[in-house]
C-alpha cells in the first residue's frame, strides 16, 4: 500500500506561491537594482556637467552658456532627489515582497511538516499491520506444530 496525502494538492498550491513569491521578490530587485544603476548615471552626468560648468567658468564663456548649464545642473539635482524616492519606494517594495515570501515559506513549511507528519503515521500503522501479519503467520505455524 502507497502513501497518499489527502491534502496534497493543497501542499503543491502553498509550493507554487511560494515560488511565485520568489518571483516577485526577484523582479522588485531588479527594479531596484535598475533605479540604483539609473541614479549612478544621474550622478555620473551631474559631475560631468559641474566639471564643465567650473570649466566653461574659467574660460571667456558667454553668461547665457554657464546660466544654461546651471540650470540643466539644477534639473539633475531635481531627477537625482526624484529617483532618491523612487529609490526608498523600491526599497519599500523589496521589504513588503520579502515579507509575504516569509510568510508563504513559513505556509509551506507547515503543510509540508503535516504532511510529514501524516506520513510518519502512515508508516508507523503499516509497520504495526505488517508485524500484526507476521505475528500471525508465527501463531499458525506454531499451532500447526502442535497438532
Amino acid at each position: 500500500m502507497r502513501f497518499h496525502y489527502t491534502f496534497q494538492k493543497v501542499v503543491d498550491l502553498k509550493g507554487n506561491e511560494r515560488t511565485q513569491a520568489e518571483w516577485m521578490l526577484s523582479s522588485a530587485l531588479g527594479e531596484l537594482q535598475a533605479q540604483e544603476k539609473s541614479l549612478d548615471e544621474l550622478l555620473s552626468q551631474r559631475y560631468e556637467m559641474v566639471l564643465a560648468l567650473q570649466s566653461a567658468a574659467q574660460q571667456a564663456t558667454p553668461m547665457a552658456k554657464i546660466r544654461e548649464m546651471q540650470d540643466y545642473v539644477e534639473y539633475l539635482d531635481s531627477c537625482i532627489a526624484r529617483k532618491h524616492s523612487d529609490i526608498n519606494l523600491a526599497h519599500q517594495e523589496v521589504q513588503h515582497k520579502q515579507d509575504q515570501l516569509n510568510t508563504k515559506m513559513l505556509d509551506e513549511k507547515v503543510w509540508l511538516k503535516a504532511k510529514d507528519k501524516a506520513q510518519a503515521i502512515f508508516q508507523h500503522n503499516m509497520n504495526l499491520r505488517e508485524q500484526n501479519e507476521l505475528d500471525e503467520m508465527a501463531t499458525v505455524r506454531f499451532a500447526m506444530k502442535s497438532l
